[in-house]
């Protein structure tokens, strides 16, 4: 066993590196924050050294520990026991780097020796590691009673337990509990954390295929270009790279002409509907039409901020506009592009009504959630880029690269442009700069673009092998919206099934397989039917699932 105090440095280390001061675990150190200095402290030196009354009374941040608390002449015997309680009691989990010893010995105003004693003690007992220059390292904790039975050792690594845990309890079957109610506003979080081997909720992209390699190298180039002052409380409405590289974005890829100063970067479509949704009912505006069926999580940001959402029906041209004028309400929701989550297109004719509808004084907020994921249709022009003064665009790269980037963009019509500046300036002061001007990099070098013909040939092939299988496996279903998106929807005509898509998205969960129901999404009655994701799966992952849902359908 290499000794602790040999892996603790050797005495002209710097005692000013940040790290060496940590109680984090090892693999998070970092070289930065590097002192020039040599040698350690002579004050501490001396104190270390020192047999006054003040010199027993040293202490230090790391544990709270107080040397007064420690019996003469037992200091190491005293230290030891310190270690172990706070390794038993969780305060050093395993992975947790322990204070180089003269760091400690100088705070604790010590001989070095006393410090390297007591790690010694608890290295020969196995709950400590030297390594090298990742210094001491708690790697087990004491057994606890559930796990002692198991173990021929006093000490093991702390997560046996839970892997003991974790293997003796997979012959439970997932729980169905996210379909046993009427869907709250926790209802997203619940079915993420319900375990399923195949999940094939919708509004996924591939994350395997998050261009990593590239994000790094655009990072590292972002920093070393980086000025101080850029590092200090920014614009509200977001960096201006990443403004211009959307406005640049939106011109390529959308048909949008704006300027970067018309782009508010916002923290992903969610906090665009907030911010919306506020400004609105300041405005004296107490509700906003939706589609019907429309997007269950979308509703629900905008009911947290007190608006109504009358629902307005969907058909095979989009939403319909006499319905929306005859509902008297003065903004809309809509995803004209694909719509969510029939897939449908909003047809010519009807954008003509539409545009007329606004002209009189009607509000669009368009959500371009998943546009650019199309693979048998031409592009569909956006709302925004035909009808600027009354449409409210809002986009984000949770389709593109990741929803957890957490960033997406705005484009307020001049009306209310300054009112959501200044609820975006009073919700967070602006998004995080940094992954702002690393994905304007990304976006300007034409990464992004080359990373989305990616993923629509990967996601395509996860289509093709989705429709394939409803095919086999699901003779009495109808696919709706497979031209472009991340999911299909399927409905089931009357003799296809005649039971509830809660109860059928149940029993897919109770034998591992995670699926939407349709009627999560609609407001009105409507046929049974499933919402399926298909681009976070591999084609085999999708045809077992399937598979899964339509024995689940054989079976009554």
């Amino acid at each position: 066993m290499a000794s602790p105090c040999r892996d603790n440095g050797s005495v002209n280390r710097s005692n000013d590196r940040p790290e060496e001061r940590s109680i984090t675990p090892a693999s998070a150190a970092s070289p930065l924050g590097t002192s020039s200095s040599a040698t350690s402290s002579p004050a501490a030196s001396s104190s270390a050294n020192s047999s006054s009354p003040s010199a027993a009374a040293g202490s230090s941040d790391f544990l709270q520990l107080r040397l007064e608390d420690a019996p003469a002449g037992g200091r190491s015997v005293w230290l030891a026991g310190e270690l172990r309680r706070a390794i038993a009691d969780g305060r050093l989990p395993v992975g947790s780097r322990l204070p180089v010893t003269r760091v400690l010995a100088a705070d604790l105003r010590v001989s070095r020796g006393v410090i390297t004693e007591a790690y010694r003690r608890l290295t020969e007992d196995g709950q400590l590691t030297g390594r090298g220059r990742g210094g001491t390292v708690v790697v087990a904790a004491p057994v606890t009673t559930a796990a002692k039975g198991a173990a021929s050792t006093p000490y093991a690594p702390r997560t046996a337990a839970p892997a003991a845990t974790a293997s003796a309890a997979p012959a439970a079957a997932p729980s169905a509990a996210p379909f046993a109610a009427p869907p709250g506003p926790e209802i997203f979080d619940e079915l993420r954390a319900a375990p399923a081997r195949i999940d094939l909720s919708p509004g996924v992209p591939d994350l395997s295929a998050f261009p990593r390699t590239a994000w790094l190298r655009a990072e590292r180039s972002v920093l070393a270009g980086l000025a101080s002052t850029e590092l200090g409380y920014g614009d509200p409405r977001g960096t201006p790279a990443l403004r211009r590289a959307v406005a640049n974005w939106l011109a390529r890829n959308r048909g949008i002409r704006a300027d970067p100063d018309e782009v508010l970067i916002v923290a992903g479509t969610a906090q665009a509907l907030g911010l919306i949704a506020q400004v609105l009912h300041h405005d004296g505006i107490p509700e906003i039409a939706v589609e019907d069926p429309g997007s269950l999580g979308a509703r629900q940001h905008l009911r947290h901020w007190q608006l109504a959402t009358p629902p307005v029906p969907v058909d095979e041209d989009g939403i319909r506009v006499d319905a929306l004028r005859s509902s008297g309400a003065r903004a809309v929701l809509l995803t004209p592009a694909h719509q969510f989550p029939t897939g449908v297109v909003l047809g010519g004719g009807r954008r003509r009504e539409l545009m007329r509808w606004a002209a009189d004084g009607g509000l669009i907020v368009e959500d371009d959630y998943d546009a650019e994921h199309r693979y048998d249709r031409a592009p569909v022009p956006a709302l925004r880029s035909l009808l600027p003064e009354q449409v409210c665009y809002a986009g984000s790269v949770s389709k593109l690269l990741a929803p957890a980037l957490r960033v997406g963009w705005l484009l307020p019509p001049p009306k209310y442009r300054n009112a959501l500046v200044d609820a975006k300036r009073f919700a967070d002061l602006g998004n995080a700069a940094l992954p702002q001007l690393v994905l304007a990099r990304l976006m300007e070098s034409g990464e992004l673009e080359r990373g989305l013909r990616l993923l629509r040939r990967r996601h395509r092939r996860r289509r093709d092998a989705m429709i394939a299988a409803i095919r086999d496996r699901l003779p009495d279903a109808t696919v709706h919206g497979a031209a472009a998106g991340l999911h299909l929807m399927v409905t089931f005509g009357p003799d296809g099934y005649r039971g509830s898509d809660t109860d059928l998205a149940a029993a897919a969960l109770a034998r591992g397989v995670k699926v939407q129901p349709l009627s999560w999404h609609s407001q009105r009655p409507s046929p049974p039917g499933l919402v399926l994701g298909y681009a976070a799966r591999t084609p085999d992952e999708i045809t077992e699932g399937v598979a899964v849902v339509g024995k689940v359908l054989s079976s009554g």
